[in-house]
């Protein structure tokens, strides 16, 4: 799947794969961050050998991904520093767009240069995937990271990739990650935005009117997880304002180890 670039127009339409030029604008961070937990981090990471590893895909223009790590390492009010000492060894986030613009600007704007890395990457693309993902776990002699976010992506992928190119997706998540937090987007987003696209004149959206997958999308998110992914329902976290859930998932694998 080609990168698309951002214009910059109003029109949300104008962004096939999720790559809102203003997203954090009509969704912003604080709608999430406002139900997780204080403390979270810790509470799932105990006795981890630090730094930890996060993964953010789908990361937009990056201010979701910097609330994230201010809310986990309770920075919030460190506003004397922008990045106080010694928080680069507690968490180093990767955060990755299908839109290098906005990763242009992600990289331009971050206040945590040491710890949050953002790149221009098409996590379908295993040619491209593979090799950046190890390349990275590598520096820190790992083979998966702690924890993953995909945040108002799992449409996207479900839209431009069809059924299967999701059940890849979230295995793909799930063997990479040992937590992973799902804000999945509900059914009647997939239909507003292939109505903005017919509204724009553009061709519908390949794989919408095929999708077998459909319905409640958090339940089949879960579904999918728990089912065919090896992964359980921590917890979760309740919905935003804009009615979509924010889900933790943990690996099963990892339970049997005893990462809790």
């Amino acid at each position: 799947m080609a990168a698309p670039i951002s214009r910059g127009g109003p029109e949300p339409g104008a962004a096939p794969y999720g790559n809102f030029p203003n997203y954090s604008r009509f969704h912003p961070p604080e709608g999430r961050i406002s139900l997780l937990p204080q403390g979270l981090l810790r509470s799932l990471f105990p006795a981890a050998t630090r730094p930890l590893l996060g993964l953010d895909v789908g990361c937009n223009s990056g201010e979701l991904s910097v609330a994230l790590y201010q809310h986990l390492l309770g920075l919030q009010d460190s506003s004397s520093s922008p990045e106080p000492p010694g928080a680069d060894k507690e968490l180093k986030l990767l955060c990755c767009d299908i839109d290098p613009e906005l990763i242009r600007r992600a990289q331009q704007s971050s206040p945590f240069p040491a710890s949050i890395s953002f790149a221009s990457l098409d996590i379908m693309d295993p040619g491209a995937r593979e090799p950046f993902l190890s390349s990275f776990l590598q520096r820190f002699g790992r083979s998966s990271f702690d924890i993953g976010f995909c945040m108002s992506v799992t449409m996207w992928i479900h839209l431009n990739h069809g059924d299967r190119g999701l059940l890849d997706f979230l295995a793909l998540l799930a063997s990479l990650c040992t937590f992973l937090l799902v804000e999945p987007q509900p059914w009647r987003c997939y239909r507003a935005a292939a109505r903005r696209l017919r509204r724009l004149g553009r061709r519908d959206f390949e794989h919408f009117r095929s999708l077998r997958i459909n319905g409640d999308m958090a339940e089949s998110v879960t579904r999918i997880l728990t089912q065919e992914c090896a992964m359980e329902l921590v917890r979760s976290f309740g919905s935003t304002s804009w009615d979509r859930s924010l889900l933790l998932f943990r690996s099963t694998a990892a339970r049997a180890q005893g990462s809790d």
